[in-house]
């Protein structure tokens, strides 16, 4: 898979070029947007051209909905429970451990021949309230909250050994400027945490791959260059680091990361794996043809790094339907992110992925 997607990646990415530069009045940006003929699933897709296509998972949605239960099962090869493996769900109750929903997406993916990636080991956020109020009163002590972190790594990523092929182990520990974020984790355990949860996380399942994560790592900056940095001192000691991933959370108000290919390549070239974990491309409402352009040429870009670049696994888009988009909640008078709008019909994004996957899957021979 990985040889043949190589060749693919660069034969099928110099055919969308070739493609941009053709003339305006022979194929126009909406042109490029729209649907090509195919039967493919992105999932399908993707596997043709060397990549898994993945899709963030909404556990209520896929329990109660039937077309969005469907559209999982049959358009994407990898499955990221959105949050159901977050340690607030599966850790209400200090050591009372409740994996029954994220065990219902484990076995959905399997039923569905599906990679899954585990999300997310240590985070600031979604913690359990048992645990932020005793650090908080100080009945948690720094040496008991390792002693806990250490405890909820293994009993997680242990729980579903052989079950998840990539785990998020450290999630957003950085700051903009390329320095640690002040976390509960920095606050009390110090930068050795970071180390010490890809340890615990190797120990409990050493074939899964383990991945930093974060936003705003797209282009090359300060923030970028720090993750690089983390994850090369990390391997300098040791520690096992498999991967980056590079959320590409991306708004159409501001330019799509130019330098997103010569980024991804300098971890790809330092043998690191990459991955676009969870993409998509907010804009703010309502939305509008310029808008839905602009939305498609933000997944492209990322997309197209993805195909170029040798170690990027799959692209995951973060929820495929704005009927169930995270984006509107949290960001006041945006949305429309997502490759699908809320009656599940495709928009520009989603026919800009497919004719991008089927340009790929064509550079080596492969046939509709």
């Amino acid at each position: 898979m990985q040889l043949s997607r190589v060749v693919a990646a660069v034969a099928g990415a110099a055919a969308v070029f070739c493609v941009m530069v053709l003339p305006a009045d022979a194929e126009s940006q909406s042109a490029r947007s729209s649907p090509v003929p195919i039967t493919q699933t992105l999932g399908q897709l993707g596997d043709r051209a060397g990549i898994f296509m993945g899709t963030a998972v909404d556990m209520t949605a896929l329990d109660n909905e039937p077309t969005y239960r469907a559209r999982v099962a049959s358009e994407f090869s990898s499955v990221t429970p959105e949050n159901v493996m977050k340690w607030q769900l599966v850790e209400p109750t200090r050591g009372v451990l409740d994996f029954t929903a994220a065990d219902e997406l484990v076995s959905f993916a399997q039923a569905n021949h599906q990679r899954v990636r585990g999300h997310t080991l240590v985070w600031h956020n979604q913690l359990p309230t048992w645990l932020t109020t005793g650090v908080a009163n100080g009945s948690i002590t720094p040496d008991q909250l390792r002693d806990i972190l250490r405890q909820h790594i293994l009993d997680e990523v242990g729980h579903f050994k052989g079950k998840v092929a990539q785990w998020d182990v450290v999630n957003e520990a950085l700051n903009e400027d390329g320095t640690l974020r002040s976390t509960i984790w920095l606050q009390q355990l110090g930068r050795g945490y970071i180390a010490d949860a890809f340890r615990w996380a190797h120990e409990a399942d050493p074939r899964a791959k383990l991945f930093y994560n974060d936003f705003n790592l797209e282009s090359l900056s300060a923030k970028s260059d720090a993750a690089f940095a983390l994850v090369q001192d990390l391997r300098s000691q040791g520690v096992h680091v498999d991967g980056v991933g590079i959320q590409g959370h991306l708004a159409v108000q501001f330019p799509a990361p130019g330098t997103i290919q010569e980024n991804m390549k300098r971890f790809s070239d330092a043998g690191l794996l990459t991955e676009l974990t969870e993409a998509d491309a907010r804009m703010v409402l309502p939305a509008d043809a310029t808008k839905l352009e602009a939305a498609a040429e933000a997944y492209r870009v990322m997309l197209d790094a993805c195909l170029l670049t040798r170690h990027c696994g799959g692209v995951t888009v973060w929820g495929f339907t704005d009927l169930h988009s995270w984006v509107p909640g949290v960001f006041s008078g945006q949305g429309a992110a997502d490759i699908l709008d809320a009656n599940y019909q495709p928009k520009p994004a989603y026919n800009a992925l497919r004719t991008d996957l089927v340009l790929a899957a064509r550079s080596h021979g492969d046939d509709d």
